[in-house]
This record gives C-alpha cells, structure tokens and sequence, in this order.
C-alpha cells in the first residue's frame, strides 16, 4: 500500500489474506506470517515508527496491519498467476464437459475435445476475481460456436416427477399435460 509516497507491506498467507477479506478469518496472527510492517517485505526493511505515524497517524503496527490487509493489494507470483488461471481453464472446460453435447448424438464431449476447442477459438479464460467461473462457461460455449470449432449445444435438462398413490394420478396425469404443453410453448418460443 502506498501512503504519503512511501510503500508500506505486510508478510501475510495467500489463502489466509482471502479468507480473512471474506470475513471468514478473523485473527490476525492466522494470517500475518508476522505482525511488523515492511518498507520491503523481499528484502525484510522495516517501516519507521514515525514514517507509520505520518502515513496512518498510528505507530501501533496491528492497527497498521489491520488497515493494510482491509485496503492494500495483494501480489501475486508468476506461479501463483498462472496456476490460478490454469484451474480456472480446468474449471470452465469442466462446465463445459458437463453441461453441453453434441447435438446428434447427444454425448458429452472429453475434456481434450473441450481444451482444444478453447484453444481453436482463442478463448482464454480471465482470472476469477475479474469473471466468474459460470460466466467464462458461458462466453466459451459462445466462442466455440461462433468459431465453429465444434459442434456444441447445451444439453437439456430432463425433469422426473414421481406421484404416489391412486387418489393424486388423475391430479399427475392432469399436471403433465399442462408441464408438456408449456414446455412445447417454451420450445417453440425459443426457436
């Protein structure tokens, strides 16, 4: 965090600093790997009592902690980036495996088929703080279509119904008639 042109840091745990934002942890000494303030982390450099005075108007370094885990910035390694992404490309082509099929035969597609049509369409996925995991789905499925790498569409959903009893049959028989008819409307609708 930068204050009054100077950078102040805290050492903290990746995962912790995550769970302490959402309100999940809430004890510091589970999250600072230690309870000083930094000019430089990296390069293990304190903050001056007076610079943290002048910047916070506090000395106390829990409270400048505090401050700094609520508003700083988080940094991320290059490997910490990119196995992020790569879970969340994992995450999106296993959506995609899941909910969607080729439309002839109606089977799902393997998760290569899936990675490579990603690929084809150049879609690449953003981190999840930017767009979450079911948007990305959704704007993959669009790519790969538009692209015409695969011949792709979402799979319908089948809905079960189970009735007991001879009394609610007739009620049952009544109720699919009325579901089918409105999801012939709905399908018509749609096309």
């Amino acid at each position: 965090m930068n204050r009054h042109g100077k950078r102040f840091e805290v050492a903290c745990y990746r995962n912790k600093i995550l769970n302490y934002r959402q309100g999940i942890e809430t004890d510091l000494s589970e999250v600072l790997q230690t309870d000083r303030v930094f000019v430089n982390v990296s390069k293990g450099l304190f903050a001056s009592s007076k610079d943290l005075l002048t910047a916070f108007a506090t000395s106390n370094q829990d409270d400048v902690c505090q401050i700094i885990l609520d508003s700083g910035q988080v940094q991320i390694g290059d490997m910490e980036r990119s196995a992020t992404l790569e879970n969340t490309a994992r995450e999106v082509a296993s959506m995609v495996v899941a909910k969607c099929v080729h439309p002839v035969s109606n089977r799902p597609y393997t998760m290569g088929q899936v990675r490579d049509a990603m690929k084809e369409a150049e879609f690449s996925v953003q981190p999840t703080t930017a767009r979450s995991v079911k948007q990305q789905f959704l704007d993959c499925v669009r790519a790969i279509q538009k692209k015409g790498v695969l011949d792709i569409h979402r799979a319908r959903m089948e809905l079960a119904i189970n009735f007991g009893g001879d009394a609610v049959v007739g009620g049952a028989k009544d109720l699919t008639r009325r579901l089918e008819t409105e999801a012939q409307a709905l399908i018509i609708r749609t096309n």
